[in-house]
């Protein structure tokens, strides 16, 4: 017993709070796209930029992140990254054109790599599997309350100040967490092991360029000349890392990984879910500000239902794990999302909130049903001295997919936009619907809405197909019923495996 860590809640505390501030910079961001394409001035292409550029660097650079943690510290890596995003919110603040943001959305990015795959691996070292279902389920329902609050801090900030001050909002969560990460939390790593800088830098070459790849489909094809180079390099790349972690002595990423079910279900399961949800948030975002003319705050404040019924859903989702284990509670919470992208379908210009509010309340549930127990079903399976770079693997495969849905889904709602507005349209308006407002023109208008909406419906069906194939995906590859049960029988087993990382400081230096 004395293994556990005595302050490892005040440890999860930490953690949230750092998990809390990526959270919080992404959806902001999402109700300041109307303010800063009107205030930059800003093509589609250039938000689109603006909004991936992030994920670009952040998924190239989180398999090389996870594994300095694990050989350098976790505390020292995550505070590291905290500080270098900190810093570039600040100089967010100050930018003045679409470059500039897109620059501080890069460093944002590499600051955010280092912070993301520190915070799991270090929550799984710290607690044991007994307790590791409430820790998972505590972070995520802080990671939902900051997807939904950040929206509506955001539209307060942008109708009082600037969208500027989306940037600004990271920076005070910044610093509380570096302060409690300092004082309250203890450094782990794994035992030494020789670097492996060749799979670092063919991860990170071949990440990038996939998600470069994927980024820019919707805007040149996805095997046009210009795209061609960029797959060429992403398949070459990735294809030499995997048969260089194959082969090498100390490789950087534990491929090994895969033979696990519950890792290799849980993980590719997510994934499509990732896809599935793609946009969902920055499209329904952009619906209630464009089509049903909400302000900022207002738009935020939409956002609710989805965060009550998450809640609610993690709460649930713990109970029903420990009778049935995480499989079932997977399948159930991912039928639930499926339900709310089929609702979404039905959404038109006329619509109103009412139909989103059901929707966006079932998206909840599910999610928190679902979501935490794939992360613990998978974590579970990551051996506590692979714990940075195991969690990273499985972060970079959701942002993959992420970056997937984004551009599958972002494509599919441009195209369907373009192709249902009148062909004598201005451009700005046939290329999106902010164009289309941008024109002040009446006529115009009421014609964009019915586009918008007509083609957001199709996405939300490809969604629910991503979704589904996730749920099948996971009952049919995942096994473990009642991970939990185990180590509360064996608990002398468990919790040195959960600390050991703590006690190996030495061996490090």
């Amino acid at each position: 017993m004395e293994s556990r860590s005595p302050r490892r809640w005040w440890i999860l505390v930490v953690l949230c709070l750092s998990s809390l501030v990526l959270v919080i910079d992404n959806m902001a961001l999402t109700v300041a796209v109307p303010a800063m394409t009107e205030d930059l001035g800003a093509s589609a292409h250039d938000m689109q930029w603006i909004l991936d550029s992030y994920v670009l660097v952040f998924a190239g650079l989180l398999l090389t992140s996870g594994s300095l943690g694990d050989r350098f510290g976790r505390r020292r890596v995550m505070l590291i990254g905290l500080l270098l995003f900190g810093a570039a919110s600040l100089a967010g603040t100050f930018a003045a054109n679409p470059a500039e943001v897109v620059a501080v959305r890069v460093a944002m990015g590499v600051g955010g790599a280092l912070i993301m795959p520190s915070t799991l691996s270090i929550l799984i070292t710290v607690f044991d599997e007994a307790e590791r279902g409430r820790a998972m389920a505590a972070w995520s329902s802080v990671s939902m309350l900051g997807l939904v609050g950040s929206p509506v801090l955001g539209g307060v900030l942008i109708d009082h100040f600037s969208w500027h001050a989306i940037f600004f909002l990271n920076v005070p969560v910044v610093v509380l967490a570096v302060v409690a990460g300092l004082t309250l939390m203890p450094e782990s790593r794994a035992p030494w092991q020789k670097a492996d800088p060749l799979g670092a830098v063919l991860s990170a070459a071949g990440m990038t360029a996939l998600v470069w790849w994927i980024i820019d489909v919707p805007q040149h094809g996805a095997f046009s000349g210009r795209q061609l180079p960029a797959l060429a390099a992403a398949v070459v790349t990735l294809a030499a890392f995997v048969l260089w972690e194959n082969v090498t002595e100390s490789p950087m990423v534990p491929l090994v990984l895969f033979r696990h079910r519950n890792f290799s279900g849980g993980s590719l399961s997510l994934a499509l879910v990732q896809i599935g949800n793609g946009g969902l948030l920055l499209v329904l975002t952009q619906y209630l500000q464009f089509v049903l003319g909400y302000s900022a705050v207002k738009a935020g404040l939409a956002f609710l239902p989805l965060a009550v019924t998450a809640l609610t859903g993690n709460g649930i989702g713990i109970k029903l794990a420990a009778r049935i284990g995480h499989r079932f509670v997977i399948l159930a919470g991912m039928l639930v999302m499926v339900a709310c992208f089929a609702l979404l379908t039905t959404v038109g210009a006329d619509s109103g909130f009412a139909v989103p509010a059901v929707a966006l309340g079932l998206l909840g549930l599910g999610a928190g049903l679902a979501m935490p127990a794939a992360v613990a079903a998978l974590m579970g399976t990551i051996p506590a001295d692979q714990a940075g770079v195991g969690s990273a693997l499985n972060d970079t495969i959701q942002q993959a997919g992420t970056a997937l849905g984004i551009a599958i889904l972002g494509s599919l709602l441009t195209s369907g936009y373009t192709d249902r507005m009148p062909s004598g349209a201005p451009a700005a308006a046939r290329e999106s619907i902010a164009g289309a407002f941008a024109t002040a023109r009446p006529d115009l208008l009421r014609t964009a809405r019915e586009a918008f909406a007509s083609a957001m419906t199709t996405t939300f069906a490809l969604s629910a197909l991503g979704v589904l194939a996730a749920a099948v995906l996971a009952t049919v590859m995942m096994r473990e019923a009642k991970p939990a049960e185990p180590a509360a029988a064996e608990p002398a087993a468990a919790e040195p495996a959960a600390a050991e990382p703590e006690r190996q400081p030495e061996p490090a230096a």
